[in-house]
């Protein structure tokens, strides 16, 4: 059974949770505590040197980490990764607008609004955090106008990676009011077959 080294707050590793979730996969979860600082330990850094979750242990006991090439390796040969060469580039090109764009704002916004005690130097961290991140939502809000889905007509990998951190905007100060296609997309990722949600995933 592959193992997957998790910490449940977080919007990464719930992307690998949902994922397996969808595929039917079983997995063993390994939980660290990445605030109480478990994933710095030597004993976690022998398995990420980044120290950093999710890690996705092979059966084989191969390591793989950074949750945007384990949704890759997990979705080989499935419906959820397409097989057009242009399709798979698209994959691709949203997965990293999310992991250079999308998620260093809505990510960090809700961990300073969820996490941290606050002061004048997180609140203009904040305030820059959500200028940010409302910039990616009006370029997700225009592209997703009269599509179902951000690659194709299908749900993909590429909508799991933006998912995990727009469902849950709201806590990190984003009001998704104004975005009626993003709120249109949300309602039907959430009613994808085998769907969990983050708290259960």
């Amino acid at each position: 059974m592959i193992r997957l080294h998790d910490y449940p707050p977080s919007g990464n590793c719930y992307k690998v949770r949902l994922l397996l979730a969808q595929l039917g996969i079983p997995y063993e979860r390994v939980e660290w505590d990445t605030r109480a600082g478990e994933t710095h330990t030597p004993e976690f850094l022998r398995i990420n040197p980044a120290g950093k979750v999710p890690v996705l242990e092979t059966e084989g006991g191969e390591l793989l980490a950074e949750s945007n090439a384990i949704l890759s390796y997990l979705a080989e040969g499935t419906s959820l990764l397409p097989e057009g060469r242009f399709e798979r580039a698209q994959v691709l090109r949203w997965m990293s607008f999310e992991g250079s764009i999308h998620q260093p704002s809505l990510a960090v916004a809700r961990f300073l609004v969820k996490f941290v005690e606050m002061t004048d130097e997180y609140r203009a961290m904040l305030r820059q955090k959500q200028k940010e991140g409302y910039v990616a939502l009006e370029l997700m809000e225009g592209h997703l106008e009269g599509k179902d889905f951000f690659v194709g007509d299908c749900y993909s990998i590429a909508d799991i990676a933006l998912y995990a951190y727009t469902h849950v905007a709201h806590e990190g100060g984003f009001d998704l009011r104004p975005f009626p296609a993003i709120r249109g997309w949300l309602e039907r990722l959430s009613a994808q077959p085998k769907y969990v949600p983050m708290a259960e995933g």
